[in-house]
C-alpha cells in the first residue's frame, strides 16, 4: 500500500508538469447566450499553442460542426465547446473524434493560460454484435 504523503507527493508532481493550466474563476462562466448547445467532451488538452478535444461522434462529426467560443478575462482565458450542427450519422465512434484548433485559430496567444468550460463525459460503450 502507497503511503498517503508519497501519493500526495505523485500528485503534486503530476500537477506540476502537467500541460494543462488550472485556476479558479471569480465568477461562473454564462453558457446561455452562446450558439448551438453545450458539448460533453472525453478529453481535452492544451499544449503551448493547441487545444485539442475528444467528443462523442455518429461517424460524421468534423471540426466545422462545433464552435470554441474563447471568454477572455485578464490574462486568463476559457475556451467553451459548443455543438452547432448534429451529427445524425449511424456508425458511431467508440472513441469519438479528435478536433484540433490553433491558438491562433482561437485568438489567443501561445502559452496562454486556458481552462475548459465543457463538462466530462466517458465515451458510450458500442454493442458489439
Amino acid at each position: 500500500m502507497v503511503p498517503i504523503r508519497t501519493f500526495a507527493l505523485i500528485a503534486a508532481a503530476a500537477l506540476a508538469t502537467s500541460g494543462c493550466a488550472w485556476f479558479q474563476r471569480d465568477t461562473p462562466m454564462q453558457t446561455v447566450a452562446m450558439p448551438g448547445e453545450l458539448e460533453p467532451i472525453h478529453a481535452a488538452a492544451i499544449t503551448r499553442d493547441l487545444a485539442v478535444f475528444w467528443v462523442s461522434s455518429n461517424g460524421c462529426t468534423d471540426k466545422s460542426d462545433l464552435r470554441p467560443v474563447v471568454d477572455h478575462m485578464g490574462a486568463d482565458s476559457t475556451i467553451t465547446l459548443r455543438r452547432i450542427e448534429q451529427d445524425d450519422c449511424e456508425t458511431p465512434l467508440a472513441d469519438g473524434v479528435e478536433l484540433i484548433w490553433s491558438f491562433e485559430e482561437l485568438g489567443l496567444i501561445p502559452g496562454s493560460r486556458v481552462s475548459v468550460n465543457n463538462p466530462y463525459q466517458l465515451p458510450s460503450t458500442i454493442p458489439t454484435t
